[in-house]
């Protein structure tokens, strides 16, 4: 069985992540299994780059220049939730790796790769599709996180995104777009949380297609826990340090990954009868300390981008508890490394995060928006004797439901299952 993954980028934001955690996963597991990347930003062994020639280059950083500056064009000034047009892309039914697949699946295909035309010409070749939707942009109008907004139900318009909102805006456009397309397309959809399919079966574009519910995978023997008194010392923090920490922080007024509801959350902690600010030490990762950078109540380290993910496994396993502030997310990388990594989270009630957080189990998941519920978690933990006993748990839950061993075997069943489909 020949498996052709289809990514813009290689490796780049999380679902790049996913999509190469999957194909890794599927190639322990026997099967041939590959990555084919629209846009390669760095020498890799793990992909195949669409754009190969200096010419395919050129036009490959063209049209993802192009979609997301018009895309930033059509929405409101200062608007941070992602939209995209989806105008510009490249067909790939001819490619030799597509052609010679006997399973196509793709994945996150904005930013100039593939539009809706251009992936329902892949029907042509008669094999089967399967598609993991890593955000909501394939049954929207065009936004890729959609909060409370239900357009998508009906044609979308009227999207509050959009800086021209009203019944035919770019949105309703791009909703008949991809309606147009999709009635070509025969696929499968891959959804890797519970809330996500959910959301698939409430939307007018897809709600009708069969939908397989299969969580993202982890390595877990690179995330994997190390003994919390020696990762501390290795980023020089005192063993006895209650250690805090959050993962990329943009601008305190980032909608998506929640920002001020951490900053809120983390002064009313400090606030509270019993904690120690001394004793507790917040670090963060993504993100270097600056002039934009928020204060914090207690003594923060930044540690910037870390690139090094046995580094990075070490610094989870420093932590006494993982933050999450996301205000929607389908199934978060941050959460289950830090999972897989022993260290319990403590996250919102949203998106996909109640698949993998198990409230007062592995961690705790406050109320929707209550920063005074996500300090009340902190402190939880901060006050809880059984620490280790929860440690345990949030490993063990990594390990029995989203393991590479029990993923890939999840996704071999669905591709055997839809060849088995196939006309002889």
């Amino acid at each position: 069985m020949k498996i052709l993954h289809l990514n813009t980028y290689e490796g780049n934001g999380g679902a790049g992540r996913a999509c190469l955690r999957l194909s890794d996963a599927l190639r322990t597991a026997g099967a041939d299994s590959r990555v084919m990347s629209y846009l390669q930003l760095r020498p890799s062994n793990k992909t195949i780059p669409f754009s190969k020639t200096p010419v395919q280059r050129g036009l490959a950083v063209f049209n993802i220049l192009s979609e997301r500056y018009l895309s930033k064009a059509v929405t409101k000034p200062g608007e941070n939730t992602p939209f995209s047009l989806s105008w510009f892309g490249t067909s790939v039914k001819n490619h030799p790796e597509v052609k010679s697949a006997d399973i196509i699946h793709l994945h996150w295909l904005n930013h100039g790769f593939l539009t809706p035309r251009f992936i329902a010409q892949l029907d042509e070749l008669e094999k089967p599709v399967v598609w993991t939707f890593h955000d909501s942009n394939a049954f929207t109008g065009g936004c890729h996180v959609r909060y409370g907004c239900e357009h998508f139900h009906k044609e979308c318009g009227f999207c509050p995104l959009l800086r021209n909102s009203g019944k035919n805006d770019w949105s309703h456009k791009n909703w008949l777009r991809k309606k147009k397309a999709y009635s070509e397309l025969a696929c499968h959809i891959v959804a890797p949380s519970n809330w996500m399919a959910a959301s698939v079966k409430l939307s007018s574009l897809m709600g009708f297609r069969e939908v397989s519910v299969i969580p993202n995978t982890i390595e877990t023997q690179v995330f994997k826990p190390y003994v919390k008194a020696e990762a501390k010392k290795i980023l020089k923090i005192s063993p006895d340090k209650f250690v805090l920490m959050s993962g990329f922080m943009p601008s305190k007024n980032d909608k998506h990954k929640g920002t001020p509801y951490l900053i809120e959350a983390l002064n009313d902690l400090a606030s509270r009868p019993g904690i120690d600010r001394n004793r507790i030490e917040l670090i963060i990762f993504g993100n270097k300390a600056g002039a934009d950078t928020p204060e914090f109540p207690f003594k923060t380290t930044f540690l910037g981008t870390i690139s090094n993910d046995d580094h990075l496994a070490k610094c989870y396993s420093a932590a006494d508890v993982f933050i999450a502030p996301s205000l929607e997310d389908n199934l978060p990388n941050t959460v289950m490394e830090s999972l897989s990594c022993a260290t319990p989270v403590v996250a919102f009630k949203t998106g996909g995060i109640p698949d993998m957080v198990r409230h007062l189990e592995n961690g705790y998941l406050a109320e929707y928006q209550s920063s005074e519920d996500l300090a009340t978690g902190i402190e939880w933990l901060y006050h809880e004797d059984n620490g280790p006993d929860i440690q345990k748990e949030a490993r063990k839950t990594i390990i029995s439901q989203f393991s590479e061993t029990v993923i890939a075997e999840k996704h071999l069943s669905l591709y055997q299952a839809l060849l088995d489909l196939q006309p002889k």
